[in-house]
């Protein structure tokens, strides 16, 4: 795509959970620079450390574990993974540190019950949208919705057979998320539409669940004839 992205620095909130820790090791591994967000930056400090010690020989680039606010204050791009229950109140509380920035949403707003997962409804339409509404100056994408936390953090997968579906309403910001996702390995960063079509894509991630436990596996989306 042509967008420099090595040079970039990027936090992960709710970086010492599965998905984000999946997602900074893997950054991390690609180069870039990756700061691990938590509420309490004791946590932060200690997912950092172990992600550090997991990231191999000829890896250069070391992960920072700070505070939520601190690392948004740093970070160039703000990827959000934090469960859907602290969305908002973990993102009503940085408006001033990810003004003017990229910040890529994540999270998925589902339940589960005993038929499996489904999709919950979200006043502002999906958690991306929400996001937007906490944030009015920053840009907002939503992105990685589809990716297994449990492939990410297995060393052993060295490539991912999926593409990630990249939304949002500034084109250099899609663009940019797009960039950054094609540094995993067979990852593909695919437009998918304004922000106002997220919705549809957060709740598909309960149809992949349903996949997944019906046959084994850790199922991604692959968009074809693009």
């Amino acid at each position: 795509m042509g967008v420099e992205v090595l040079g970039l620095r990027v936090a992960v909130l709710g970086g010492t959970g599965d998905q984000g820790r999946g997602l900074a090791w893997r950054f991390a591994r690609a180069g870039v620079a990756v700061l691990v967000g938590s509420r309490s930056a004791e946590r932060a400090a200690t997912a950092a450390e172990e992600l550090n010690g997991s990231l191999g020989e000829g890896v250069v680039t070391a992960v920072r574990g700070v505070a939520n606010a601190e690392a948004a204050a740093e970070a160039d791009v703000t990827i959000v993974a934090v469960p859907w229950e602290g969305h908002a109140a973990t993102l009503r509380d940085l408006r001033e540190e990810l003004a003017g920035k990229i910040v890529v949403d994540c999270v998925n707003p589902l339940g589960f019950d005993g038929k499996g997962a489904y999709a919950l409804p979200v006043e502002e339409g999906s958690a991306a949208q929400q996001a937007q509404a906490l944030l009015p100056d920053s840009r907002v994408v939503a992105a990685f919705h589809h990716v297994s936390a449990v492939l990410l953090a297995d060393p052993a997968v060295d490539r991912f057979e999926l593409d990630v579906m990249v939304l949002g309403d500034d084109r250099e910001a899609t663009d940019t998320v797009q960039a950054l996702a094609e540094l995993i390995p067979g990852m593909r960063g695919v437009y998918a539409g304004r922000l106002r079509n997220a919705g549809q894509v957060e709740a598909l991630t309960a149809n992949l669940i349903s996949v997944n436990r019906r046959y084994k596996a850790h199922a991604g989306v692959r968009v074809t004839d693009v």
